[in-house]
Formats: C-alpha cells, structure tokens, sequence
C-alpha cells in the first residue's frame, strides 16, 4: 500500500498499475520457490524498492515537492514562523548536461549526449550553482512550470534510463530465485544505491554497475547472499569506491582459488 501510493503520487494511477504488476510478477515467483520459510520476504523486499526505483529523484519531482502547499508549512513550522514576519526562502540547484538532458524527449536527449563537443559546451553553459528564491513569484511560477511536465515524463530521456534500470533490478533477482533466494532478496536492496539526480544520481549508477557485476559471479554460492550485502555496504560507505574495490578483488580471488 505504502509502495502503490508513492509511485501513484510521483506520476499517475496508470503507473501504480504498472507497479501492481511488476510486483505480480515477483509474487507469482515468490510462491512458486522451493524455498523453505520464505513468509514472501522477496515480495515483501520487492515491494519498498520497486516502488523507490519508480518514484525516481528527477528535476520534475524536485519541483514538485518544492512548491507543495505541505512544504511550505512544514518549513514556518520548523522556523517558527511568526506573520508579523517575511520568510525568504532559497533553495539550491546544480544541475548540469546530463540533467539538462534528461529531461528532454529520448532521441534529443541521446542526440546531444552522443555528440562530445555539443554535451561540452551545454554543460559549460547550464552547469553551474544556482541559489533559487521559491518565495517571490517569479522562481515559484518557474519551478511550478517545471512540475507540471510530470504529465510528460514517459517520453523524456530520465524515465528510459529508469525503466531499463527498474527492469534490470526484476529480472536479476527473479534469475536467482530458485537457485539462491537469500541472494534475490539482496538484489532488490541494491536500489539503495541509486539516489539522487545529476552528479549524485551518476556516482550512484556507477557503483550499481560494479555492484551487479559482482553479483553474476554469486549465484551458485551459499554465500552469495552475505557476498551481495558486503558489496553494497561497500559501496554506500565509500565516496571514491575504494572499499567496494577491495571487496570485489577479495571476491575474485575467492572464486579463483576455488577453482
């Protein structure tokens, strides 16, 4: 319930029926496993990052939350807002080409991203710090704007991106089922690892890559499920990967000295 409503918020019913779906899909594996005392802790896993990876950090829910009648009251309340008083509020956005992009439609999107010089020289252009004042009616009236693409989002560049990626999470854990369940499970909490949008959102992807990497080398292992969780703890504790790439060549030699 909690997962439907988020991913219903973010987008529209049409997409909680998709997520509905999606997670029929793991259901109808989930009862089908061979596997012991499960209690359907792979649906129930399923069902928190599903939802995460489809209600996706982009700019169009940035500004979506950002000019809700909820967070503006939240935030008097937090600065003990007085009426006699103004509130000035300032919000921070970097975005840079790659964000730019993917928010245009796919083939655009790809068009200016396969093309170095043209990506440069946006990047030169819109990537620099912006401090937003959300409380005069100029900034509210934009970033209000920007929210309202949400009825678009499908055709943009981001949403492909996150529904290869989305797929890709199912589709790795329903492989490893009914051979490793506990490894399955650990799949699906990989999504932890993607958060964000621009530079974070890149870092993220990145580290998930390396991460599912990692991952195809386990799924006939005992193990794999306590290997999984050491790679993506690795990776959420580590900055610039170093940690994750210890693990992985611990990993490797494992594999290569059983052998």
């Amino acid at each position: 319930e909690a997962g439907l409503q988020k991913v219903v918020d973010f987008q529209d019913l049409a997409y909680g029926a998709e997520y509905l779906t999606r997670l029929e899909e793991v259901f109808s594996r989930d009862q089908k496993s061979a596997y012991p005392d499960s209690n359907f802790v792979l649906t129930v896993t399923a069902a928190k990052y599903i939802a995460n990876a489809m209600a996706y950090d982009d700019i169009i829910r940035v500004a979506d939350i950002k000019t809700r009648k909820s967070r503006f009251e939240e935030i008097r309340s937090q600065a003990g807002y007085n009426a006699s008083k103004a509130l000035l509020i300032t919000e921070y956005f970097h975005p840079g080409a790659t964000e730019f992009c993917s928010m245009l439609p796919v083939g655009l999107g790809r068009f200016i991203e396969n093309r170095p010089g043209l990506f440069k020289k946006l990047d030169w252009l819109v990537n620099r710090g912006r401090r937003v004042r959300t409380d005069t009616v100029f900034w509210f009236t934009l970033l209000y704007m920007v929210s309202g693409l949400k009825k678009y989002r499908r055709k943009l560049l981001r949403h492909s991106v996150e529904h290869k990626h989305v797929n890709l999470l199912i589709n790795t854990a329903l492989s490893n089922v009914e051979n490793n369940y506990p490894l399955a499970i650990e799949v699906f909490k990989c999504q932890r690892l993607i958060k964000g949008y621009s530079g974070t959102h890149q870092r993220g992807l990145s580290k998930f890559d390396r991460v599912f990497a990692g991952i195809e080398l386990l799924e006939y292992r005992k193990d794999g499920a306590d290997w999984a969780q050491r790679l993506r703890d690795a990776s959420l504790q580590d900055v610039d990967g170093k940690k994750l790439d210890d693990v992985i060549k611990t990993l490797k030699s494992q594999i290569d000295a059983s052998v």
